[in-house]
């Protein structure tokens, strides 16, 4: 079961990324060990929040919100998910599932000894994080999300046009150039050393797998292997009453209005001081200060 590494110097050039790289090792039954990346900044017995990306970006996404964390004195931990930025990356499309994801977050989360977690997450970083908080409440205190969802697949729920299109690319564009992917979904102004950045854990092709992947895993009829997994969390996000800040953007095309089942199913929505961000999908890069104080703001509330 063949799992490739990105080697060490694909990220010698990296800007504004001064973060030092840290390892955890998972075992997954099939594949075995699997060693996943992670920032890890400020002081270890601080609050944590813990940023999870999505597809096909890595931890350097949040680049720009760690500083703003770190100076309010919060520990800032951010995992490359498997299959992204330094962690390792199957090989084989086979090898990446919905559960799989989840499992092997869960797993290092065990591994690193996460607890009182603040939880942000966008795209896949909910997807995956939501799963997380519904099934291992005990170790969330709150959770903040932007740009994302948990689909079930019931009424077509999760498929607008906008993510037919992507889905469609994602698997016929024979290139999938991600730095050129992330500065179209983003703000479109990134340097050539960001967008080198974002293509650097992927020197070819085979390394792009996972990448490939995350966009068929999103359950888009109800009998999908992760509906029903989804469902169950839903059940568990609908009795959450621990606080939840929504900080969509207002220019995303894939995820606009999906912030409503939140405010309409979610008791934790009630009454926090959610805000809207100025940007397109991957917030991060073009109002993720803004997200960043903000939840400082409300956690300190």
């Amino acid at each position: 079961m063949p799992v490739l590494r990105t080697p060490d110097d694909c990220f010698d050039q990296l800007p504004d990324f001064p973060f030092e790289p840290r390892y955890a090792t998972i075992q997954d039954e099939n594949l075995g060990p699997l060693r996943i990346h992670y920032v890890d900044e400020g002081p270890r017995d601080a609050p944590v929040i813990l940023c999870l990306h999505g597809e096909p970006t890595w931890s350097f996404l949040y680049r720009k919100m760690v500083p703003v964390f770190t100076a309010a004195g919060y520990r800032t931990v951010v995992p490359d998910l498997v299959g992204f930025g330094r962690s390792d990356k199957p090989a084989r499309r086979s090898d990446y599932t919905y559960k799989k994801h989840v499992q092997w977050i869960r797993d290092w989360l065990e591994a690193v000894d996460l607890s009182g977690i603040t939880l942000l997450a966008q795209d896949w970083g909910g997807l995956i994080g939501l799963r997380l908080v519904a099934e291992n409440a005990d170790l969330f205190d709150r959770f903040s999300i932007s740009n994302t969802g948990m689909p079930t697949g019931d009424h077509g729920q999760g498929m607008g046009e906008a993510f037919q299109r992507w889905r469609q690319f994602s698997q016929e564009d024979p290139e999938f150039d991600i730095g050129f992917i992330v500065n179209l979904f983003g703000r479109g102004s990134l340097t050539e050393a960001e967008i080198e950045a974002y293509r650097a854990p992927f020197p070819t092709d085979e390394y792009k797998e996972g990448a490939r992947q995350f966009p068929m895993l999103v359950p888009a009829a109800p009998d999908d292997p992760a509906s029903e997994d989804n469902r169950n969390a839903w059940k568990q996000l609908m009795q959450w009453e621990k606080p939840v800040l929504l900080c969509f953007s207002d220019s995303d095309p894939i995820t606009a209005g999906g912030d409503r089942p939140f405010l309409k199913l979610v008791p934790g929505t009630r009454g926090q001081p959610h805000i809207t961000l100025k940007g397109r999908h991957f917030i991060q890069e073009e109002d993720g200060e803004t997200w960043a104080r903000a939840v400082v703001d409300w956690i300190s509330r």
